[in-house]
């Protein structure tokens, strides 16, 4: 199987209002999946459908090769999920809430206790199987829904914000957990709105936007049409001063940019910036940070800029590359109006 979900112009609607629009989409078998969208724009229904928590409008869905309408005690057979909020029973144990989970399933006591104790050893919590829930810290909870939500030893693993609220160190431990996961075979589907935790665990992402998919690629495909999208634009303001210049030099040119926080900022130090040769660009970010965007080709580019800020006077904090970041991609994307 080489997808484990696609989706065939998946669609939910109440009444006049359209949460998800004819959605299509294929996530491949043992991957990790980013789905990002602001608040309301159809993440949440979608995964309700995917999930037969809801049923759709029009349209369907196969997970795990099983139609979301046709056949989905099959598709609940297949995922596990892991929600936003914690839902476990706080006056029960760890193991008392894995088991009842278990049971849940219809699996057999043998491998039930074996799948339990399997889980809580991969996962690092066994040491409190006998804790009641309610004593737990954040990460420890995290844990137990993981190993409730795996119990079934499903195909596809539906994470929602799973690491939010967690300390930098928790986090890390629940990243790593998440890697195990997939090299273990599984598909993992991660909604969250962590945008380093994505780039960094993710395959390919999927951003909805106003119900409709917006983007779909690798977070480097998507990184780098931004990166086309500036440099296109720069290209048609250059074109048009070459049009409106009687000497038409160049069309195009390749630029990096650099971020530079001045505490001393002023107009005049933009100003003089702006004057250098090398400089296509400048674009101011609050009161103290620049983004400057300079020709590829130019030679000692950077120490020029270095030198001109400090001779009027600035006061350079720092000073680093620019490369657009998911975030950049989520904000551009989602900010279009969708057609």
């Amino acid at each position: 199987m080489k997808y484990a979900i696609e989706t065939f112009n998946l669609t939910k609607k109440y009444g006049n209002f359209t949460a998800v629009d004819n959605l299509n989409m294929k996530i491949e078998n043992k991957t990790i999946f980013g789905f990002l969208g602001p608040n309301g724009a159809g993440k949440t229904t979608t995964i309700k459908m995917l999930t037969c928590l809801i049923p759709p409008t029009s349209g369907t869905a196969k997970v795990a090769g099983y139609d979301i309408n046709k056949e989905p005690n099959n598709v609940r057979q297949k995922i596990g999920m892991v929600p936003q909020l914690v839902s476990l029973y706080k006056d029960l144990t760890v193991r008392e809430n894995v088991e009842l989970c278990a049971d849940f399933y219809g699996m057999s006591p043998g491998l039930k206790e074996e799948r339990i104790d399997e889980l809580m050893e991969m996962v690092d919590i066994k040491y409190a199987e006998n804790k009641l829930v309610r004593h737990l810290s954040g990460g420890q909870q995290q844990k137990v829904s993981l190993v409730a939500s795996l119990i079934h030893q499903p195909e596809i693993l539906f994470l929602d914000e799973p690491t939010i609220g967690l300390d930098p160190t928790t986090k890390r431990v629940l990243w790593d957990l998440i890697g195990e996961l997939n090299n273990e075979g599984h598909t993992i589907i991660l909604c969250s709105h962590d945008m380093y935790e994505v780039e960094l665990l993710c395959d390919h992402v999927g951003i909805i936007n106003q119900g409709v998919l917006a983007a779909f690629d690798t977070p480097q495909a998507l990184k780098d049409a931004v990166i086309r999208e500036k440099k296109s634009k720069v290209a048609r303001i250059l074109r048009k001063i070459e049009e409106e210049s009687e000497e038409g030099e160049i069309l195009e040119r390749e630029y990096r940019e650099i971020s530079v926080f001045i505490v001393n900022l002023t107009d005049k130090i933009i100003a003089e910036i702006k004057k250098l040769p090398m400089v296509m660009g400048i674009e101011r970010h609050h009161s103290n940070r620049i983004t400057i965007r300079i020709d590829e080709r130019s030679e000692n580019d950077i120490n020029t800029v270095i030198k001109t800020i400090l001779d009027n006077g600035g006061i350079i904090k720092s000073i680093s590359t620019k490369d657009p970041s998911l975030e950049d991609v989520f904000i551009k994307v989602t900010s279009e109006k969708v057609e």
